[in-house]
């Protein structure tokens, strides 16, 4: 069964969804689940160097003091073992490149794993998942060849395709995320818990083996 899930490497709750995800796939659960990560833009429109992010959060809140606290999001994290540090973070990143070596990473077989090492890279080092350097650095991190990777984040190589990725979402209807996408077919919003998650991977199964 294919769960495909939506997503976007700025997005706090996706890091922690994917978290919670791997607790729902841990043992048994995860039998015969084929994890796909699919592309989602929280921000389209940011230049594709990305900004400073005190500036947007000035454009977006007025000044950056306005911007909602993020000590909930921290604790939710901790709870799955994520050492997250918005005070590290000094760019809000493009993620569309980001999204290409996603793509590239899944032919290779590491596109679950890679994930989880660029939501790190950005929310626990504060690195600038946008910045070619950071992304080839964190690709070969996992196995991905330095200067493939260089090169293939210069060219336009997995553009079409994720802009596919992301015209897909919103044509069913996706418009927060993360979303995980069962079979195609079951949808499950946000980052429940791994309990729920784990329920509705077996509800997918069920449904899948009695059509009626």
């Amino acid at each position: 069964m294919n769960l495909e899930i939506y997503s976007d490497l700025i997005c706090p709750w996706c890091f922690i969804g994917k978290r919670r995800l791997d607790l729902a796939l841990a043992g048994d659960g995860g039998d015969g689940v084929n994890v796909i990560w699919r592309a989602y833009q929280l921000y389209p429109g940011l230049p594709e160097t990305g900004m400073a992010r005190e500036e947007f959060l000035r454009l977006r809140y007025g000044s950056s003091d306005r911007a909602p606290s993020r000590t909930g999001i921290e604790a939710e994290a901790a709870r799955v073992g994520i050492d997250m540090h918005y005070e590290r973070i000094r760019r809000l990143p493009n993620t569309f490149k980001g999204h290409r070596l996603l793509h590239r990473a899944r032919a290779a077989g590491v596109q679950h794993e890679l994930a989880d090492g660029l939501f790190r890279a950005y929310f626990e080092a504060g690195r600038d998942v946008g910045d070619d350097e950071v992304l080839v650095d964190v690709a070969a991190d996992h196995g991905l060849d330095r200067e493939e990777t260089a090169r293939y984040l210069a060219s336009e190589d997995g553009s079409d395709e994720v802009r596919a990725e992301i015209e897909r979402a919103a044509n069913i209807g996706i418009s927060a995320v993360p979303c995980f996408l069962f079979a195609g077919v079951f949808a499950l919003p946000g980052a429940q818990e791994p309990e729920v998650i784990a329920q509705v991977i077996e509800r997918a199964r069920e449904r899948l083996a009695n059509p009626a």
